[in-house]
């Protein structure tokens, strides 16, 4: 086994840059900063090549970077195990959809307020990514738009997301002509989803690929700016309606069908959620019920 002394040495190396810094930021002599490093070649064969003004690492060199990056996170994932019973301390990462992202991002920031030792870890991914990570144990917990069938997952019921369309303020949506009219704000769902709307509130209509294309954007907390400067008509999940800031400047067009996703909490069904992680999934389920 490698002394873990050793390999933080050559982390640090790496990420300062050269020995001078590298000695500085751990205190070590650059006597020792060497050692260190010669004891690791001893056992591995060439890590690096020393220019004047550069380190450049061999294959065996970034080999052990991405060992040393393993051991790191596995340091965290074992520390975090340690305390999964203390729910006011320690890391809580949520891996989830850009929608429902948007409105539970500030309950988690309320939630950190609250419990200041906690750690909120928030990313937004497409389903796929949600799955991987939460599988790979890069993340705690996650949401996903579809039911997971994995056994390696415990699956369970978060909250339900309507799709809306969702038009400027200032025009009157009476039928599939005026959709024409206005034109579409597409977004990376934005086909998928207004098929699936459209489809329902229209079923005797063309379809949103007949429809002119007014805009595209693939950030989610700016779709509905071209919305509300009357550019075009788009549809989205609810919770990012929700969490626009600019709410007197859309509408939502009601139609005869609710058409709506489920999105599901998922986490490892290996073992149990830590008490932090159940606290913030609690509180988060409390205050999407008042919305």
């Amino acid at each position: 086994m490698l002394n873990p002394q050793w390999l933080r040495t050559f982390a640090a190396l790496i990420e300062q840059g050269n020995f001078t810094r590298c000695a500085e930021h751990l205190d070590l002599t650059q006597a020792a900063v060497s050692q260190h490093v010669l004891k690791l070649e001893e056992r591995l064969g060439p890590l690096l090549i020393r220019r004047p003004r550069q380190l450049e690492l061999t294959p065996a060199g970034r080999a052990l970077v991405s060992y040393c990056e393993e051991v790191g996170a596995a340091d965290q994932r074992l520390y975090q195990r340690l305390s999964e019973h203390d729910d006011k301390h320690g890391d809580v990462g949520l891996i989830c959809p850009g929608s429902i992202g948007l409105v539970l991002y500030p309950m988690l920031l309320t939630v950190q307020q609250t419990h200041p030792g906690l750690v909120i870890r928030q990313r937004f991914a497409p389903d796929k990514e949600v799955l991987e990570a939460v599988l790979d144990n890069r993340f705690e917990l996650g949401l996903v738009t579809f039911k997971p069938d994995d056994p390696r997952l415990c699956v369970s019921r978060f909250t339900e997301e309507p799709l809306e369309l969702i038009a400027p303020a200032s025009e009157r949506v009476e039928g599939w002509e005026d959709l024409r009219r206005i034109g579409f704000i597409d977004h990376p769902d934005g086909r998928a989803m207004g098929s699936r709307l459209l489809s329902r509130y229209y079923p005797d209509e063309s379809g949103i690929g007949s429809l002119p294309c007014r805009g595209f954007t693939n950030q989610i907390g700016l779709i509905l700016e071209p919305v509300a400067r009357g550019l075009g008509f788009t549809v989205l999940p609810r919770y990012a309606r929700l969490a626009f800031q600019r709410p007197e400047s859309i509408q939502v067009i009601k139609g005869p069908r609710l058409v709506e996703d489920t999105l599901w909490l998922i986490h490892r069904s290996e073992w149990p959620l830590s008490t932090r992680a159940e606290l913030v999934v609690q509180k988060l389920k409390t205050q999407i019920k008042e919305m």
